[in-house]
């Protein structure tokens, strides 16, 4: 593995100090973390594996003419409706989800569906069905005691399996717990800004997450900090590796993942001192599984296997690369860049204040501007200025 760590002294508590002031804070973990119920949430890949692949292995994929399906209202449940599919042995009952795609196939407001009885609802959508012009749909069916379908969609819906992601994470990062370098991560004391990478994966730590429509997983390599510089008092900046991915087999969402550098993460599992954010997306369009073999797993094994010298490099390029000495350089050099007069004083008096000393370099000038980012209450704002720092980091390196 091409991988060099520079040193870095552990605390005496077995953790890292880390300045987390620094860096964006990225908040889509926190955001799982707080949405999973228990049963979504796994303490293993192994574990998370066994469970979408079972699922898989019990399911099927069918493409259907939609004047050939009949929907009948469930013989044991007056309000349950089934489907009646051409070619399948037993009927097929609809989830929230699935019943909700259905709709959406034949321009049928699902909301309202819902809200009617079952016997007029069923009228409603054999009445799309019938009469519906892209005359074919792709279902996606799970039998476990019961038909249940899950999803379904458009005929060149190009399906990448929740279970392909699963294991193509595990064939760089093993179980997830630490029989490789890749792991869920540990979480950052805020009294004493100490980050330990040596957390107990219970319930309530993990970030392998799986619902009945997505998966979503989240881990670091933070026994293996990476030094990029120093701090103004001389301490070691502190990085570790991370990244996460997420996939939908039922077309809630694309299949997509994230690679990044961070300080920290807390126990609400928001990222800290979040550097070199960069995120791939694939639709689910026809030939999505052939990306996903050829462009997603290739480079998820890349950011795996890459050395941190070329971001430990870019970062002290930044750092060396002085640009503005004078006040006057300072603002010049913010305002041909498309920054306002405020957002100029702001990013120099952020500087300031958390530096002791005006912006001179593109590392300061970065630092400052993604600061001032973090303090803004739209998202669309927030990351127009995170972009912009990007640029000024790429062009030092």
């Amino acid at each position: 593995m091409n991988m060099q760590v520079l040193d870095a002294g552990r605390d005496a508590s077995g953790g890292y100090k880390v300045d987390v002031t620094r860096g964006e804070r990225v908040g889509r973990v926190s955001s799982e973390w707080f949405s999973r119920p228990d049963d979504e949430r796994f303490l293993s890949l192994d574990e998370l594996a066994e469970m979408v692949r079972g699922r898989a292995d019990h399911s099927q994929s069918r493409l259907v003419e939609t004047s050939r399906i009949h929907v009948e209202v469930s013989r044991s449940n007056a309000e349950r409706l089934s489907l009646v599919l051409p070619g399948a042995d037993a009927l097929a009952e609809p989830n929230h989800w699935s019943f909700g795609q259905l709709a959406a196939q034949i321009g049928a407001p699902a909301a309202y569906l819902r809200q009617l009885p079952a016997a007029l609802a069923s009228i409603n959508l054999q009445y799309g069905l019938t009469s519906h012009r892209a005359e074919q749909i792709k279902t996606y069916e799970t039998t476990n005691g019961r038909v249940e379908l899950r999803a379904v969609t458009g005929p060149d819906y190009g399906r990448i399996y929740d279970h392909e992601l699963v294991e193509a994470v595990q064939r760089i990062a093993g179980n997830g717990t630490g029989d490789t370098r890749w792991k869920v991560p540990g979480v950052l004391n805020w009294s004493t800004g100490v980050y330990n990478p040596r957390v107990d994966i219970t319930k309530d730590t993990t970030t392998l997450y799986a619902s009945d429509r997505d998966v979503f997983l989240f881990l670091v390599d933070d026994l293996n900090p990476i030094e990029a510089e120093r701090l103004p008092d001389g301490s070691p900046d502190l990085y570790f590796r991370g990244f996460y991915c997420w996939n939908s087999e039922v077309g809630a969402k694309t299949l997509g993942m994230a690679s990044f550098y961070l300080r920290a993460v807390c126990q609400n599992r928001n990222l800290w001192g979040v550097e070199d954010f960069q995120e791939i997306t694939i639709r689910h369009s026809k030939y999505a599984a052939s990306r996903f073999a050829h462009e997603a797993a290739p480079a998820l094994t890349r950011f795996a296997n890459s050395s941190p010298l070329p971001f430990v490099n870019g970062i002290k390029a930044a750092r060396e690369k002085i640009v503005a000495r004078t006040d006057e350089d300072r603002s010049d050099f913010l305002r041909n860049r498309g920054f306002s007069r405020a957002e100029t004083a702001k990013v120099i008096n952020t500087v300031l204040a958390e530096e002791g000393r005006k912006p001179e370099s593109i590392f300061d000038f970065v630092q400052g501007i993604t600061a001032v980012a973090r303090d803004k209450p739209h998202q669309d704002a927030r990351l127009d200025l995170e972009g912009r720092a990007k640029k000024l980091l790429d062009r030092a390196a």
